[in-house]
């Protein structure tokens, strides 16, 4: 704002002309059977405590530079604290480069995370495919995490005769608001603190979006602190994402293998196991404003141990807690540019991406279960 007031009264009217604000709120009604899903789903009539409120602005102050930032309000079960506005993202966006066939960028602050599809619009519904995403890739158990960084990112993107290829990478610090008590039971005390880590998808477009292939990467670090006792968290997922898209339908699917080891920490040992994640997603469109949707989706915590039994006989909790396989069958209705109705069911085998917040204990949990969302979403 102060350098607005230095420019002359005419720059300052051209960069208020580019000026853009927007915003968007949506509130989700959850009804599940035996478990707990976003606030007790499974009791007194279901939850309604899944609210995402969001606002935006960008501003162009020159041509080759964007400000832009977001403010999100989010409540997903637990008891609102949670809900606190923070900053979702915002970053000083600078093109050195740009031209008709190619362009060159670097991002400074609070850049989202390219990772899959889904993960850097995942807060507005109008750009989900469903109500939740894909569990076993975008979870919402450790969503801060996976979302956003603070740091440096560049990204470069080639326009080619058939198609687009983009290039992004970024180098920060992972924000971990609220990860103390979804990474470990509440109970512990341990506190888990962001450190240096990186990020990169390679992602390709051919024909307007007809096809469409990306692979992601990540090398992800944390602090964690039980008491006087340190040690360190480190994540390393590779995502790879396609998706042929005709004019009416869609088919998408996302396969990816995580790694995580921890050292040593007091009371809780070091561990080492790969993961494994997948799922196909079949959207159709009908009616110009209809959307359903049908999608498999699998998450297995340990590729040695697929089942959870191992887990189970060392008598770390239930066998059921380490995968989880989900269908799920949706339906969406734009009523309007800026108005969405979405329902959806889940019937799942297994809690492997529940909430801890909202089952703290994984012996009360049940293996098999069932859950049905309505939502409405607004947006200006």
């Amino acid at each position: 704002m102060l350098a607005l007031g230095w420019a002359p009264a005419a720059a300052a009217e051209g960069i208020m002309d580019t000026l853009q604000l927007h915003g968007f709120l949506s509130q989700a009604y959850v009804v599940s059977d035996h478990n707990d899903f976003f606030g007790p789903s499974s009791s007194s009539g279901g939850s309604l405590k899944y609210t995402e409120i969001g606002a935006n602005a960008s501003i162009r102050p020159r041509h080759d530079v964007l400000l832009a930032a977001q403010v999100l309000s989010r409540r997903a079960g637990g008891d609102g604290s949670d809900a606190r506005p923070a900053l979702d993202y915002g970053v000083i966006d600078y093109q050195p480069f740009s031209n008709q066939q190619r362009t060159l960028g670097i991002q400074l602050g609070r850049f989202k995370n390219p990772f899959g599809f889904y993960n850097q619009t995942r807060d507005v519904a109008f750009t989900r495919p469903s109500i939740l995403l894909p569990q076993s890739i975008y979870f919402d158990r450790t969503r801060s995490l996976g979302l956003s960084a603070d740091g440096v990112s560049v990204y470069a993107e080639e326009r080619l005769p058939h198609g687009t290829l983009r290039f992004i990478a970024g180098v920060g610090v992972p924000t971990t608001r609220d990860l103390d008590s979804q990474l470990y039971p509440a109970q512990l005390g341990v506190n888990v603190s962001g450190s240096t880590s990186s990020i990169g998808q390679i992602r390709y477009e051919h024909s307007g979006g007809n096809f469409t292939a990306a692979i992601s990467a990540a090398d992800v670090n944390l602090d964690l602190e039980l008491g006087p006792n340190e040690g360190q968290l480190n994540f390393q997922p590779w995502i790879l994402s396609l998706q042929y898209d005709k004019e009416h339908w869609a088919l998408t699917g996302e396969f990816a293998l995580r790694s995580v080891s921890t050292t040593d920490t007091g009371p809780l040992p070091s561990s080492d196991v790969t993961g494994e994640s997948w799922y196909v997603q079949y959207t159709r469109r009908f009616l110009d404003d209809w959307q359903w949707l049908v999608r498999y989706d699998s998450l297995v915590s340990d590729r040695n141990d697929r089942s959870g039994r191992s887990f189970e006989a060392q008598g770390r909790g239930p066998a059921h807690t380490r995968f989880a396989d989900d269908i799920t069958v949706g339906l969406q209705w734009r009523v309007n540019p800026r108005v969405l109705l979405a329902a959806e069911y889940h019937h799942v085998n297994g809690t492997g991406w529940l909430p801890l917040r909202d089952e703290p204990d994984p012996t009360d949990t049940r293996q098999r279960w069932n859950m049905l969302l309505f939502q409405l979403s607004l947006r200006f």
